[in-house]
């Protein structure tokens, strides 16, 4: 006899996948995107730009190398659940602390495993990413229908400002570099550093390590700090983060303050929802994509270079290039399908990226972005 399934996937236009269940017991309503990086998993959970989304792997070997604190980019994994093909098993790898599933289920996220993941990804590319309804019960017990108009009711994230939510209440310092052989971050070393200050919209850790690396003592802010309490640190550098939801919703109050903190001609550095948050600031419009970009192999071409890096990327929302306004060129496209992934003021230190060059997938091909920043600050200085 076959096992009865314990766990449930029910997408709003009625199709429903069956299949094992791990991690936490119970339901969680999302919109549903899949990834296609081979390693990173717990990077993944943890990033606070895959808020209320159900992340379905493409790599089949999800849970191998275990998980452990040191790859965590938030405090607490952020994605509500996981799609996966083979259910996860038991962890090799030395720097492994816990396997993924007593992890999960710590954490209360839902995993549900047995999927055919190349049908749902094929169905998320041809009619964009759904919203879903995922269920974990052992004992097999689902109302289909409730779980199907459940998701049929979800508002979904346009319109939504997820950023106040994953965003830190409270200002903080980060001194803590990148992390180094045999098993540890590196401290600040600058004997001057570079005073930036990062907007948090939900920002990752190795994000905040890499600006360290490059020089910078990093003051952190909430998502909703005015441009006052910006400007009260004295900042060489301002950074705009990364992040989750509709950067229109966001920009509603980020945007005003962005746009005060042009006024200074100070070196200004956006990644992800950042980039998108300075578009607007600067007069340009947002679009939600179909599926988006979620993976660690997207190709991105430096449009005044030439130079084609392999990067690592997460969003659901771009910047519409025909929007940007003038003296703001496009910097960076994607090689995938076009979007843009990258805008310069022509007159003042101010760039971003919708990559993340902190992710190294390539792996170091967009490292320079965060020495771009740390050289703007030194002419400032100078």
């Amino acid at each position: 006899m076959a096992q009865k399934p314990t766990a449930c996937l029910a997408l709003a236009d009625g199709t429903v996948f069956h299949g094992r269940g791990f991690g936490a017991t119970g339901e969680t309503v999302a919109e549903l995107v899949f990834n296609t990086a081979m390693t990173g998993y717990q990077e993944i959970m943890t990033d606070p730009s895959y808020a209320s989304q159900v992340v379905t792997f493409t790599f089949p070997h999800i849970g191998n190398t275990g998980v452990t604190a040191q790859d965590e980019e938030a405090p607490e994994p952020v994605s509500p659940g996981i799609v996966v093909k083979w259910d996860p098993t038991e962890p090799s790898n030395w720097r492994s602390t816990s396997d993924l599933v007593a992890w999960m289920e710590k954490n209360g996220r839902i995993g549900i495993g047995g999927i055919d993941t190349r049908r749902l990804t094929r169905a998320i590319r041809q009619q964009g990413s759904p919203h879903v309804v995922l269920a974990h019960d052992p004992e097999g017990n689902f109302d289909i229908a409730a779980m199907v108009a459940k998701a049929r009711d979800w508002k979904g994230l346009v319109g939504l400002d997820l950023a106040k939510e994953v965003s830190c209440t409270q200002s903080y310092k980060w001194d803590e570099g990148l992390w180094e052989w045999p098993g540890a971050f590196n401290a600040q070393k600058e004997a001057q550093p570079f005073r930036v200050v990062a907007l948090d919209y939900g920002a990752k850790r190795n994000i905040l390590r890499s600006l360290v690396a490059s020089g910078a003592e990093v003051t952190v802010l909430p998502a909703t700090a005015t441009a006052e309490e910006v400007l009260a640190h004295n900042p060489e550098g301002i950074f705009l983060s990364n992040g989750p939801g509709d950067p229109a919703a966001t920009g509603v109050y980020a945007v005003p303050m962005i746009q005060e903190l042009l006024k200074k001609d100070l070196p200004i550095f956006g990644i992800c929802l950042g980039h998108q948050m300075l578009a607007l600031a600067l007069g340009a419009k947002t679009v939600k994509m179909s599926h988006g970009h979620h993976g660690a192999n997207h190709p991105v071409r430096d449009v005044e270079t030439g130079k084609v890096e392999i990067t690592s990327m997460n969003h659901g929302f771009a910047v519409d290039a025909q929007t940007l306004p003038e003296g703001v060129i496009e910097s960076h496209v994607s090689l995938f399908d076009g979007s843009n992934c990258g805008l310069r003021l022509l007159d003042k230190p101010v760039f971003s990226v919708q990559h993340h060059p902190e992710a190294s997938p390539g792996p170091q091909d967009s490292g320079y972005l965060f020495q771009r920043f740390a050289d703007a600050m030194r002419a400032r200085r100078r």
